[in-house]
């Protein structure tokens, strides 16, 4: 692992001396262009496939900007579509003078259009819509197109607004119809349940309550929009140009890179209070059991956040902050003070101080149980991401959390262990080579490759094996990256059985940089700039295949209920492309047993199984779906197809819960460590009941008991 180590820090430090070598500026540029002049001096220099900042370049940023600012063509109109073509291949030549008048242009005509939207959608919700006359809405934005004119734009909201009042009127309609003729609580002295009944709403009454549903949508909607100031918009543009270079590369502009540090280590530090944004106001919606907030006692959930204040420091309102600013305000280092004013439900205010601490989410690590079936424990691994401390604060790792399950598992005498990578989108690369280490003798468990240079065998040099048992790991179309390794490893060791659908098919290494880290001091007043996460090389399975753009195909395919939502690396905007490079040097083990066999008696139990009946008809009904984009907007046809939905729904739960349970339990281990702990208790209920219904879980058991 050192070498890999050494070899990541090296196109490090080569990206931030290219970087520190942005330095054009006389005196203190504006904060704009020292951030994308900074990012894209990191793109040219470390990028794994660098772009001509030219016409072509100047294209894919027009389009892809327009496209996410816009994704429906809801806002914009031709007319101004066609206006800021003007700037279609201007945009490289506008990056290197340091100037955004694209950007600035673009802005000043989405607020406009914004303001005009929120009067418009308010008129056209003023009045009743008529859901008795025979037309559709379509809602593939692939099809849509700019409106013309403004009655043209009018008539697309209409319909939209149309759509969304009988969405909304449908449900007020079930709700009048579940308390028909039910007595009301009696209120009034002499007054009986019997004889006092609560009066029925008109249908006129239902549809005028559905119409202020959606305008109480929009209009918390369009204040959020509002709030969005330049450095919003300026962040927004700074990813799209990221983008462009391939999807994985992205700018984060400050709270975005906290997030992904979240995300990635499973840990922050700062209240444990899980906020929400309820009618414009931060609502506490729970609090992380054993948190900071948890410890003081007197934050609850339902309390509504006014203001914040760093210590004795002077409080700043929230009230009408964008989400995101007033999170970054409460969020801060362990060991710091932050006083929080509240609106207790009561309507009581109070002023809460409380010591900032380390907030761990355990949900983002790696749980086990065990599966009983014919006699034999079964090891289960879920493993939701390959977290690590890339910090360096002292967090959690995957492969050694891995690893500790395992130790466990090897207590309860387990016939076979499946390890669970469905929906883990990857993380540090480090801890895919060390889990494949878990499983096979040392040896390369994946390689990587700069644009310019040699591959690099990235090996496990541990010898000793923790599990050299029958071992099934199972993926889904969300597992990607680091995922798509550890599985790759295994097919190409032949140490394990690859069970579920294709992979995602991202085969490339991405590396932060702290952007204030690549200039100098001169610049401090416009820090943060925010960071970039740059794609630096591309891996290889140690055949030498790719699984960039393929993904890893499972040794044996089981049908997926989101085979037909599902998108990968292929559908993504300017994906690199596949291609293979020389096998390494590696030796594949003798444990795998016969696949051609497996999948014969997997395809029979499959073809026989209700579970897979119900996603198989689950995933038909979803692709059906996704091909009726043009939506009625007559009342009684809409409550027809969802009435079908709804039966179709009932019948599909009825057939799920009369399937046969799994026999799952937790480890001996944790339940002594858990003891009389309710919260711990109740964690592993909330893992382990839906593994009981889970038909690929059940078939990864029988996959292992036929290997045995």
């Amino acid at each position: 692992m050192q070498a890999s180590r050494f070899k990541v820090s090296l196109y490090a430090s080569l990206a931030l001396l290219g970087l520190a070598s942005y330095s054009v500026y006389q005196g203190t540029p504006p904060r704009n262009q020292v951030l994308l002049g900074t990012m894209l001096q990191g793109l040219s220099v470390a990028h794994y496939q660098p772009e001509k900042l030219d016409d072509q370049f100047s294209q894919r940023v027009f389009d892809l900007y327009l496209k996410r600012i816009d994704v429906n063509k809801q806002f914009l109109l031709a007319p101004e579509v066609a206006q800021l073509r003007q700037f279609q291949t201007k945009i490289d030549d506008q990056l290197k003078n340091g100037t955004q008048e694209f950007l600035d242009v673009t802005s000043q005509i989405l607020a406009k259009r914004t303001l005009e939207i929120q009067s418009l959608y308010r008129q056209i919700l003023a009045q009743p819509f008529d859901f008795t006359v025979q037309e559709t809405w379509e809602t593939d934005a692939e099809k849509a197109t700019y409106a013309p004119s403004a009655a043209a734009q009018r008539e697309q909201w209409r319909k939209q607004l149309k759509y969304q009042t009988l969405a909304q009127l449908s449900e007020l309609m079930d709700e009048e119809a579940r308390k028909k003729d039910k007595p009301l609580a009696a209120t009034k002295a002499g007054a009986t349940p019997a004889t006092t009944m609560e009066r029925a709403r008109t249908p006129a009454e239902l549809e005028a309550e559905a119409r202020k549903r959606v305008l109480k949508y929009y209009d918390e909607y369009f204040a959020d929009q509002m709030k969005t100031d330049a450095d919003d918009r300026l962040a927004a543009f700074a990813n799209v140009i990221a983008n462009t270079y391939d999807p994985h590369t992205e700018y984060f502009a400050p709270i975005a890179r906290d997030n992904f540090d979240i995300q990635m280590s499973g840990r922050l530090e700062g209240t444990g209070a899980l906020l929400q944004e309820d009618a414009g106001q931060l609502k506490v919606s729970d609090i992380v059991v054993g948190s900071a907030s948890f410890r003081q006692g007197e934050l609850k959930v339902g309390d509504i956040i006014l203001r914040v204040a760093q210590g004795a420091a002077e409080p700043v309102s929230v009230e009408g902050m964008r989400f995101e600013k007033a999170v970054k305000l409460i969020r801060g280092p362990k060991g710091t003070e932050v006083r929080l004013t509240v609106r207790k439900p009561d309507g009581a205010t109070a002023v809460i101080p409380i010591i900032r601490d380390v907030v761990v989410i355990e949900e983002t690590y790696a749980q086990s149980a065990i599966i009983k079936r014919d006699g034999r424990n079964y090891g289960y691994i879920h493993l939701p991401s390959f977290y690590a401390d890339f910090g360096g604060k002292g967090g959690r790792s995957s492969a050694a959390d891995v690893k500790a399950e395992l130790a466990k598992l090897s207590k309860e005498n387990v016939a076979g262990v499946i390890l669970d990578l469905r929906y883990n989108g990857g993380g540090s690369l480090q801890d895919a080579v060390e889990m494949g280490g878990l499983f096979v003798p040392s040896g390369p468990m994946v390689q990587v490759k700069p644009s310019r240079g040699p591959a690099q065998a990235l090996n496990d040099k541990d010898p000793q094996v923790q599990y050299g048992g029958p071992l099934v790991v199972m993926v889904n179309k969300y597992s990607a990256s680091a995922s798509e390794i550890l599985a790759a490893a295994m097919q190409d060791y032949r140490r394990g059985v690859v069970v579920g659908s294709t992979t995602y098919g991202k085969g490339t290494v991405q590396q932060v940089f702290d952007l204030d880290r690549a200039v100098s001091a001169e610049f401090k007043g416009l820090m943060p700039l925010g960071s970039l996460k740059l794609t630096l090389q591309k891996f290889y399975r140690v055949n030498g295949g790719s699984t960039q753009f393929k993904g890893v195909v499972p040794d044996i395919t089981l049908p997926d209920a989101l085979a037909a939502v599902a998108k990968g690396e292929q559908e993504m905007e300017y994906p690199l492309k596949w291609d293979e490079i020389a096998s390494a040097k590696f030796e594949p083990t003798n444990t795998r047993p016969d696949i051609e066999k497996l999948r014969a008696a997997s395809a029979a139990r499959v073809a026989a199984s209700p579970g897979f009946r119900l996603i198989t008809d689950a995933s038909a009904r979803a692709a059906e779906r996704r091909k009726q984009t043009s939506l009625s907007l007559n009342l009684a046809a809409y409550r027809t197809t969802q009435q079908q939905a709804r039966d179709a729904n009932k019948q599909q739960t009825a057939a799920q819960n009369a399937l046969p349970a799994l026999d799952v339990n937790r480890l001996t281990a944790d339940a002594s460590a858990a003891g009389t702990d309710s919260v711990a208790t109740k964690r592993v209920a909330r893992f382990l009941k839906p593994l009981r219904k889970d038909a690929a879980l059940a078939e990864a058991v029988a996959v292992i008991g036929d290997a045995l």
